[in-house]
C-alpha cells in the first residue's frame, strides 16, 4: 500500500512559487534601471547647467529686447534696437577691433610657446617636477595681480620695460598711447599668465603618445625636431583643437587684463585698448543701460560661436589634408620599393646563367 507523506510546514518557498506579476514588476523595474540610472547618473551636470549657464543666456537675450534700467527694471518692449543702436556706434566696432588684435597677439603666441614648452619638458630633463611646477606658477597668481605688476612694468616715463629698453638705445614707449604698443603689452600679460596652462595639457597628450614609436624613429635616424613634427604634433592633434577652441573663447572675452591695465579701467583716455567686454561694462554699469549691454554680450556670444566654428573647420582641413599628404606619401614610396624589387628581379634573371652555359 502507498504511503502518503504529509507536507512539511515551515520549508522555504521555491522562487518558481511567486506570483508571476511580482516577478514581472521585477524584471520591468531592472530594464528600466539599465536603461534610466546613466541618464540620472549625468543628470546633476545637466540640472547645474540649466541654472547657471542656460537660463541666464535666455534671460540676457529677454533683456536684450527690451529696454532696461539697473533701478527702474524691466522697460518697454524694443525688439531689435538695441541690436541696432550698438551696431551703429563706433564704439562697437573700435573695442572689436582691438578685441581682435589683442587676441592675436596672445592666442598665436600662446598656443606656439605652449607647443615648445610641452615639447621640452617631454623630454628626459632632470628635475622634472620642479620645471613642471615652475612652468604651472603664473597660472596659479590671480590675472587681477599680474595685471597690475605689469601696468607698473609697462609704464609710460620710468617703468622697467622703458629702463631697459633705454639701455640699449631705444626711445621709450608710450604704453598707455599708442594702440599696437597697449595691445602688446595687455597680450603680454595673457601669454604669461596661460602659457605654462596649456604647455601641461599639451604635456599630458604627448606622455600618452607610446614610446616604441620614438624608439623606432630614432632607429630610423630621425632627429628630435623631426619626430616632433612627424609624431608628436599628429598624435596630440585632439588636444590641440581642445586648447585652440578654449584659447579663442578666452581671448575673445578678456576683459581682467584691460580693465586693470590703467586706473580709470575704461579702456584709455580715447578707447586703445577698450574691449568688447569692457564696451559691455560700460553700457551695463556706467551708462545703466542693461538692455544694450545684453545686446552687446550677445553679438560677442555670436562672434565668439562663428570663430569657434572657423577653428572647427579650419583643423579639420588640415587634418585630413595631413592625411592626403601622408597617405600619398606612402603609396608613392610603396610604388617606388616595388620598382626598385621588380628591377632587381629583371637584373637577376638577365645575369642568371643558362642551361646550356652550365653544361
Amino acid at each position: 500500500m502507498a504511503t502518503q507523506t504529509a507536507p512539511v510546514t515551515g520549508a522555504a518557498p521555491n522562487s518558481d512559487d511567486r506570483p508571476p506579476r511580482k516577478i514581472a514588476f521585477r524584471q520591468t523595474l531592472g530594464r528600466w534601471d539599465v536603461k534610466v540610472s546613466p541618464y540620472l547618473y549625468i543628470s546633476p551636470f545637466f540640472v547645474l547647467f540649466a541654472v547657471v549657464g542656460l537660463f541666464p543666456l535666455l534671460y540676457t537675450a529677454w533683456v536684450s529686447m527690451h529696454e532696461w534700467s539697473l533701478i527702474g527694471g524691466q522697460g518697454e518692449f524694443v525688439g531689435l534696437d538695441n541690436f541696432t543702436f550698438v551696431l551703429g556706434q563706433t564704439f562697437f566696432w573700435n573695442s572689436l577691433r582691438n578685441t581682435f588684435s589683442i587676441f592675436l597677439l596672445s592666442t598665436v603666441p600662446q598656443v606656439i610657446a605652449a607647443l615648445v614648452i610641452a615639447a621640452m619638458l617631454d623630454a628626459n630633463l632632470r628635475a622634472k617636477t620642479f620645471w613642471r611646477m615652475g612652468v604651472l606658477l603664473p597660472y596659479v597668481v590671480a590675472p587681477v595681480a599680474v595685471s597690475l605688476v605689469f601696468s607698473k612694468m609697462f609704464a609710460d616715463g620710468s617703468g622697467m620695460i622703458n629702463t631697459i629698453l633705454g639701455y640699449v638705445g631705444i626711445d621709450p614707449i608710450g604704453w598707455h598711447k599708442d594702440v599696437l604698443a597697449s595691445h602688446i603689452a595687455i597680450a603680454s600679460m595673457v601669454n604669461f599668465h596661460w602659457t605654462g596652462y596649456n604647455a601641461l595639457i599639451l604635456l599630458a597628450a604627448m606622455q600618452a603618445i607610446p614610446r616604441d614609436l620614438y624608439e623606432a624613429a630614432t632607429i630610423d635616424g630621425a632627429a628630435r625636431v623631426r619626430q616632433f613634427f612627424s609624431i608628436a604634433l599628429p598624435m596630440i592633434r585632439p588636444t590641440m583643437i581642445f586648447v585652440i577652441l578654449t584659447s579663442t573663447i578666452g581671448g575673445l572675452q578678456i576683459f581682467d587684463e584691460p580693465r586693470m591695465f590703467d586706473a580709470t579701467g575704461l579702456g584709455g583716455s580715447s578707447g586703445q585698448w577698450k574691449t568688447v567686454t569692457l564696451y559691455l561694462y560700460e553700457l551695463g554699469w556706467n551708462k545703466q543701460q542693461l538692455g544694450r549691454a545684453a545686446a552687446v554680450a550677445w553679438l560677442l556670444f555670436g562672434i565668439i560661436i562663428v570663430f569657434a566654428l572657423l577653428n572647427s573647420w579650419l583643423t579639420r582641413r588640415i587634418a585630413s589634408a595631413d592625411d592626403l599628404s601622408r597617405s600619398a606619401k606612402a603609396a608613392r614610396r610603396h610604388t617606388r620599393r616595388n620598382a626598385r624589387e621588380l628591377s632587381r628581379s629583371m637584373k637577376q634573371t638577365a645575369t642568371a646563367p643558362t642551361e646550356g652555359s652550365r653544361q
